[in-house]
Parts: C-alpha cells; sequence; structure tokens
C-alpha cells in the first residue's frame, strides 16, 4: 500500500464510532477517517456531516467504494457479520469492535470466510491486550521470571449498566473482555467454564443477578475467578492478580489525580472504560493503522473473536444450569498459527 494515509470507511456512529473518528482524525499517524455510515442512515448521514466526511446512506456501498481502503466496525453487536464478510469479500482490512459476532457459529462463518480468501483480514476490537498493565504482565508471564502462573483473581467493576441489562449480558458483554485478555495473557485456551452466584445487590436491574462469579480452568490447570459487579454505585475498576510458583504479580493500579473536597482527601476514580482505557485505544488503533499499510493483521484475529464467543457461550450455559460446562473449541486452522 502506498505511503498515503490510509482512508478509513467508519460503519456504526454512536458513541464508541464517534470516539474513534475522534480519535484517529487528532491524534493518531497515517490514517484518516474519509467516510462513514449507519445502519440508521439519517443519523449516520448527520454525524458525516458534522465532521466533515462522506456519509452514505447505504453501509455496504461505502464498504465497496474504492476510494476507501479500510474499515472500522462500531456497529450493534447483531450487524457485525454482515459488515465484517463484506469488507473480507471485498478485499478489505476491517478493525471490528468486540464481539466479532454475538454467536460463536457467526464467527466461524467470519474465519471460514477469510480462510476461503486465503489470508487475514480482522482485527478483532480487544483493547486490553494493548493496556501498558497487562503488556507488564505478560512480559512476565512468558519470561517465567516468577516461575509458572498457578492462578488468577479478577474484577471487572462499573458504576452501573443500562435498565435492559440481564445475566446474559454480564458474562457476554461484561467479562468478555477477561475471557479473550486472559487466554492471550497465559497464552492457552480453557477447557470448563462456570458462573456462580452469591447475595445479589438490590441496586441494579431487576433481570441481573449481580454481582457474578466466572471460574475459568485453563487446558494446563491454571485457574482463573473473575468478580462482575457492574452496579457498585462507585467506579470504573479493574484487577489483575496473578500467583505465580515464586511471587505474587498485580496489574498496576491507574494513575489517579488527588483531590481535595469537603473536608476530605482522595482520588478521583475512573468512571467508565474509555477514561481507565484511553491510551490502550490509542495504542490499539494506531497499531491496526500501521499493520494494514504494511498489508498484515497483527492484532486479536478473528480466530481469537470465535474463540472467546465459544467460551462465553459456555460460560452462560454453566451459569443457567449452574454447572461446569466443557469449552470445546474447533481445531484451529494453519492460517491463524503464523
Amino acid at each position: 500500500m502506498k505511503e498515503r494515509e490510509l482512508r478509513i470507511g467508519l460503519v456504526g456512529t454512536g458513541g464508541i464510532g464517534r470516539s474513534h473518528i475522534e480519535r484517529i482524525n487528532r491524534q493518531l499517524q497515517g490514517g484518516v477517517v474519509t467516510a462513514c455510515a449507519d445502519p440508521a442512515s439519517e443519523f449516520g448521514l448527520s454525524i458525516a456531516e458534522k465532521n466533515g466526511l462522506k456519509g452514505y446512506a447505504d453501509p455496504m456501498e461505502m464498504i465497496n467504494d474504492p476510494e476507501v481502503d479500510a474499515v472500522i466496525c462500531t456497529t450493534a453487536d447483531p450487524y457485525h457479520e454482515q459488515y465484517v464478510m463484506a469488507a473480507i469479500q471485498a478485499g478489505k482490512y476491517i478493525f471490528c469492535e468486540k464481539p466479532l459476532a454475538p454467536k460463536a457459529d457467526a464467527c466461524k462463518r467470519i474465519v471460514e470466510a477469510e480462510l476461503k480468501a486465503g489470508k487475514k483480514y480482522v482485527q478483532v476490537g480487544f483493547m486490553r491486550r494493548y493496556d501498558r498493565g497487562y503488556r507488564q504482565l505478560k512480559e512476565a508471564i512468558d519470561t517465567k521470571a516468577y516461575g509458572e502462573a498457578l492462578l488468577l483473581h479478577c474484577a471487572h467493576r462499573n458504576p452501573s449498566v443500562p435498565d435492559d441489562w440481564d445475566n446474559t449480558m454480564a458474562v457476554e458483554n461484561s467479562m468478555v473482555h477477561e475471557i479473550d485478555v486472559l487466554r492471550w495473557l497465559l497464552g492457552e485456551d480453557y477447557a470448563t467454564a462456570e458462573v456462580r452466584f452469591g447475595k445479589s445487590t438490590s441496586r441494579g436491574p431487576k433481570g441481573l443477578h449481580d454481582p457474578q462469579i466466572m471460574i475459568l480452568t485453563t487446558k494446563s490447570g491454571v485457574r482463573i475467578d473473575v468478580e462482575s459487579f457492574v452496579n457498585n454505585f462507585n467506579d470504573y475498576d479493574i484487577k489483575c492478580e496473578i500467583v505465580c510458583e515464586n511471587a505474587v504479580l498485580n496489574m498496576p493500579e491507574p494513575v489517579y489525580i488527588s483531590v481535595n473536597t469537603k473536608a476530605q482527601k482522595g482520588q478521583a476514580m475512573y468512571t467508565d472504560c474509555f477514561q481507565r482505557f484511553e491510551e490502550a485505544y490509542n495504542v490499539e488503533l494506531q497499531s491496526w493503522i500501521n499493520a494494514t499499510k504494511e498489508d498484515r493483521v497483527e492484532g486479536p484475529t478473528a480466530w481469537d473473536g470465535y474463540a472467546c464467543q465459544v467460551a462465553a457461550a459456555a460460560a452462560s450455559k454453566a451459569r443457567d444450569t449452574q454447572t461446569i460446562v466443557p469449552v470445546v473449541y474447533d481445531e484451529m486452522p494453519e492460517l491463524y498459527k503464523a
């Protein structure tokens, strides 16, 4: 690809889509969002006008436009498969926010489309892999500086979630981040999943048991517990502690500003993922731009998206049945082993 800026078309102009337009066009290098579209066409056209972009009423027309070099998909989850498949068929690299698709079979169809094309085109937006703290833990595990990892204790806490959240979303919209990043961190797949309930808060949506604890066991026997508490009415808090043979490793705490207010001294903590992972989002998208211009996929692949949804489905089944459920993957194709 020529050394000019990568011309990016974005489909899905909700909050995260608009934030990606802002970060790419104002902060990052080597790429520019030149066009956008949305399944709600009038809304997408209004965002295009506000941002000085070329607007398309039909996202498919944008994806297939030769003036668009690569695509970002930030639509609602049910649209992901449609637009990712269209990009693959157009021979264009696509960055798709998580999940790759809501169900594992849809993710598998995307994998099969890449296999048919004989090339990887998809990067999935698992931004935690680009967080500085997680990368420090990854280096410590890969080098075995402190021996083998034995246990992981993790937490994923939100101030609140919308009223339409239910038990399914606790795993498939929240803990999927842990499902992916911990698989990457340890470098191995899961063997089993389970989800257990404790006493539930009275402050969340009626259809949601909150908090929940997901328990994962990897194929080598590493045991992981993840607390999901998405209505703590306090802060956005992500924790990861790794018990190794020779040490206990903790992900670094974010740097918060000190605040003196109402005769108390404390810290102003983060309240959402965009604050906590701002740097990771920037590094992630800069990496995608750089790799795309070099005609390659560097980050989480379509297979990673598939593997995540397989484990998420097992965890959801485990939650509904209150049993331990095996996590069973298809065999990884050679395309994704390189």
